[in-house]
């Protein structure tokens, strides 16, 4: 069973990752926006990841016993000073995510809660994945500088990365 301090978290972080599904999604409306077709497509496909984070949880919690909360979700920003700007905004939300989620490991741990701990497991090595993708892309972004063509190339090269995680996730 299930404490009511550990389920009122859970809902909480459902309510993150959905938040985070909404802002990727307003993130990839402005790629699109400013042409930025391969940035576009990575959004979409990370929004799609963060909704499918959320319904884990949800899908956990009623699993357990517990009662999952649909969120109301705050509305994202839609307008961004540059893609640099996106992608350093995308890493402090992963950031924030991270910090989430290891409260709740903790959380889990002292109400001696292991079947929510384990289930956690899979969380943090994906928080971990998640800030490193990001973090190379920031240093992708940085190497690619601010000249006239750099938006081209960051798009370009965000294309590519996200192919190769699409092939990897099917290698799966």
């Amino acid at each position: 069973m299930i404490s009511d301090k550990m389920q009122a978290a859970l809902n909480k972080q459902i309510e993150l990752e959905g938040y985070a599904s909404f802002y990727y999604l307003s993130m990839a409306s402005w790629c699109d926006n400013e042409g930025l077709e391969g940035c576009a497509k990575f959004f979409h496909r990370q929004s799609a990841e963060e909704n499918m984070h959320m319904l884990k949880i949800f899908h956990y919690l009623s699993e357990i016993g517990g009662i999952a909360i649909a969120p109301g979700i705050a509305q994202p920003p839609s307008n961004f000073e540059s893609i640099q700007t996106v992608f350093k905004l995308v890493y402090a939300h992963e950031q924030k995510v991270t910090a989430s989620i290891n409260d709740l490991v903790r959380l889990a741990y002292e109400e001696k809660d292991y079947t929510t701990q384990n289930f956690l497991e899979w969380y943090i090595a994906e928080q971990r994945e998640e800030e490193a993708l990001i973090r190379m892309i920031l240093d992708k972004i940085k190497l690619i500088g601010t000249g006239g063509m750099s938006l081209y190339y960051i798009d370009k090269e965000i294309e590519i990365i996200n192919t190769a995680q699409i092939a990897a996730e099917s290698a799966e």
